[in-house]
C-alpha cells in the first residue's frame, strides 16, 4: 500500500511530532489517521516514562485569573532547557494546566503527594460506608480500592481528565508534550486561591 503523505502531513499538523515519527505511525496504522494518533500517544507515554528521571531545573511560572478575580492560580512547570521554557507550546501548556487547576480544584499533584493520614482517613470513610453491606472483608477492600481510584481522579491533578479533551488525563497531556519536545516536563508546584475560602 502506498503511503498517504497527506495523512502524514495532517498528523504532523495535529501533533507537532516529527515527520519521521508520523510516517511510522501512519504505516503502522495502515493509513488510519485516528489509529496513528493513538499509536503516537502510546509511544509518547512510554518515552515520557523513560525521561521522567531527567533533571528539570528550567521552566516557567504561569498564572490564571478566573471569574473576574474570584479564583487565581500560580503554577510552576519544569523542563530541562530554557529553549523549551520559552517555547509557545510549553507556555500554552502552563496556561492550560493553570486553567485546569482553576476549574477542577485538585488538592495534590500526584497520588504519592497525598499524606498517609489523609489517605487512611479516606479508606476509613469508605469502609464505614460499606460496613452494613454484609460483604466479605476482601470484597470490601476491593471496593475501597476502586473508590480510591475515583478519589485520585478527582483530588490529583495528574489523574484528572483534561477539561478541554476528556480522552486525555493531565498526565497524558504532559506525556504528549514530552514526546513533542524531547524533554522531561513536570508540574513542580501550584497554589489556587478562591475569594472567601479559608486557607
Amino acid at each position: 500500500m502506498a503511503l498517504d503523505m497527506e495523512a502524514v502531513k495532517k498528523l504532523r499538523e495535529q501533533t507537532g511530532i516529527s515527520i519521521l515519527e508520523c510516517k511510522k505511525a501512519v504505516e503502522e496504522a495502515s493509513g488510519d489517521l485516528a489509529k496513528a494518533a493513538d499509536i503516537l500517544r502510546k509511544k509518547g507515554f512510554e518515552k515520557a516514562k523513560a525521561k521522567s528521571t531527567r533533571v528539570t531545573n528550567q521552566g516557567a511560572i504561569g498564572s490564571y485569573i478566573h471569574m473576574k478575580g474570584k479564583i487565581g492560580v500560580l503554577l510552576e512547570l519544569g523542563c530541562e532547557t530554557d529553549f523549551v521554557a520559552q517555547n509557545e507550546d510549553f507556555l500554552q501548556l502552563i496556561k492550560d494546566i493553570a486553567m485546569q487547576i482553576a476549574a477542577m480544584n485538585p488538592r495534590f499533584i500526584a497520588e504519592n503527594d497525598i499524606p498517609a493520614d489523609v489517605l487512611e482517613k479516606e479508606k476509613e470513610i469508605y469502609r464505614e460506608q460499606l460496613k452494613s453491606s454484609g460483604k466479605p472483608a476482601q470484597i470490601i477492600e476491593k471496593i475501597v480500592e476502586g473508590k480510591l481510584s475515583k478519589y485520585f481522579a478527582e483530588a490529583c491533578l495528574l489523574k484528572q481528565n483534561f477539561f478541554k479533551d476528556d480522552t486525555l488525563t493531565i498526565e497524558k497531556l504532559i506525556a504528549e508534550k514530552i514526546h513533542k519536545t524531547g524533554e522531561n516536563i513536570i508540574v513542580k508546584r501550584f497554589v489556587r486561591y478562591q475569594v472567601g475560602e479559608e486557607s
